[in-house]
């Protein structure tokens, strides 16, 4: 079960249709999912019909309705200026610009294989059109990544089917995939064990110097969690490895490497 808007729904069954996959509702499992619902769903009147036959309940008035682990005035803070924004009209697409940034990412790929096929493979041409290539393959990877969360088209449908073309097409990598990773992304940021960002290939990567609080007091139990209240840094577990998530972070080499060993395995 998990809550939205301080109603409980039953989704033991649901999760294993649920579009965005069944481990994004996992990781709400006995918490309140209501901002994480909010954020994901741009039709919310739609969703709310199947949510009808889910609800068993709500929340008791001495319950709190947010994820135990934040801050209530915090979240306070950033429902209000979701509300500002898109009172704003600031999360409406603009279809021009995607529009040039979908023709200039064509543009850019056939000119990398023409500038090849015409010119030859001799050193020049080739340098000239790998870097064409990169470029593209680089922006197709920002595009395809607005394409998955909705954010081009207003109907979701019209959104996925430019994303197959864009990034299964084009850059031979499967959406589904994708967006079944980047979705656990987007619901539990930097938790580790739930967001994939996190989980390296165990033989080049690690979580680099720290973990989160969340995982290391998870980690070291409550004797451990006595200490922390008067300590904080004893939250944190030193992990090394032969390349950091900090250094990764900072190379577009290892994140493509580790990208495609994810996508292989």
């Amino acid at each position: 079960w998990l809550v939205i808007d301080r109603k409980v729904y039953d989704v033991s069954k649901f999760s294993k249709r649920h579009p965005g996959g069944s481990r994004v509702i996992s990781h709400y499992a006995g918490q309140d999912a209501t901002d994480a619902f909010v954020a994901f769903h741009n039709d919310k009147s739609l969703v709310k019909k199947y949510l009808k036959s889910l609800l068993i309940g709500e929340l008791a008035p001495d319950q709190p309705s947010f994820e135990s682990n934040k801050k209530k005035s915090l979240l306070e803070d950033f429902r209000e200026l979701r509300c500002t924004i898109e009172k704003m009209g600031l999360l409406r697409p603009n279809y021009t610009f995607f529009f040039l940034i979908f023709l200039h990412l064509l543009v850019l790929d056939a000119a990398s294989w023409l500038v090849v096929w015409y010119f030859g493979i001799s050193l020049a041409p080739f340098l000239v059109g790998i870097a064409f290539f990169t470029i593209a393959q680089i922006q197709m990877g920002w595009f395809q990544h607005d394409l998955g969360h909705c954010s081009v088209f207003r109907k979701p449908k019209w959104n996925r089917l430019l994303q197959i073309i864009v990034i299964n097409v084009l850059k031979g990598l499967p959406a589904s995939w994708w967006n079944h990773l980047h979705n656990q992304h987007h619901a539990k940021p930097n938790c580790f064990r739930k967001d994939p960002d996190l989980n390296m290939h165990p033989l080049l990567f690690s979580l680099g110097k720290t973990l989160s609080v969340e995982v290391s007091t998870g980690m070291a139990g409550e004797a451990k969690m006595a200490k922390t209240e008067s300590c904080p840094q004893l939250a944190h577990y030193y992990v090394f490895s032969f390349f950091s998530l900090e250094k990764r972070r900072r190379s577009s080499c290892l994140t493509i490497i580790s990208t495609s060993i994810s996508s292989v395995s």
